[in-house]
């Protein structure tokens, strides 16, 4: 889940951005230190957006930058357990999918892809269902739900987040269009029948009542 979170912090400005303005320096300082990190109760950092407040800066013995302590704005993003979320296969292997879903990337195993039983064609990069002949490869759009999350502060890459698509409305975009289509051409089917029905009895009463008095 994407938020916009308002942090305190406090970094370094060079010697060489001193002359700037202390706002932007201070932001390009933050973008350099904080975006694409990875923390256990924020989330990952994806970006600043504005600097809300920069204090006075102090100076450290022997270090020619200066430090400011400083309240800023960001868009943070943190997979929640049991979330819905959608995303792009990034990589086909033998055991599952990666999923990219904002800065994290995630893993449906082969076990949570479907129920079906699923083959791996490594010629194709791609996964196959046995039974209906479905596949899915890179670039598919897939819906799925968060089961598994942990982040690795010091290394974002091997953070491990887990996906089911087995559930109920889960699964490859392209799988729950087609699901949709039967249904909704049967409701449409149905409808017609019921519309003519009615305008049939709409049509009987019309010319009972044109009917004279006694016949």
């Amino acid at each position: 889940m994407y938020k916009k979170m308002r942090l305190a912090d406090t970094v370094r400005i060079a010697p060489e951005l001193l002359g700037d303005p202390v706002e932007g320096a201070v932001k390009l300082a933050l973008r350099d230190k904080l975006e694409g990190l990875v923390d256990k109760n924020i989330g990952a950092i994806v970006v600043i957006i504005d600097v809300i407040e920069v204090g006075e800066g102090h100076i450290l013995a022997g270090d020619a930058g200066v430090y400011y302590d400083t309240v800023f704005d960001a868009i943070t993003f943190m997979p929640e357990m049991q979330e819905i979320i959608e995303g792009v296969v990034l990589e086909v292997v033998e055991f599952g999918i990666f999923v990219g879903i904002g800065p994290l990337d995630g893993l449906v195993h082969v076990s949570q892809l479907t129920d079906e039983y699923v083959s791996y064609d490594e010629k194709n990069s791609r996964l196959i269902t046995r039974e209906s002949g479905r596949s899915i490869t890179v670039g598919d759009r897939i819906r799925a739900r968060i089961v598994a999350v942990s982040l690795n502060e010091r290394e974002p890459r091997d953070s491990k987040i887990g996906f089911t698509m087995r559930q109920h409305a889960l699964g490859k975009i392209e799988w729950l269009e087609e699901a949709r289509k039967p249904k909704e051409s049967g409701e449409e089917k149905e409808s017609k029948p019921k519309k003519k029905k009615k305008e049939e009895k709409k049509e009987e009463k019309k010319q009972e009542d044109s009917k004279p008095e006694g016949a």
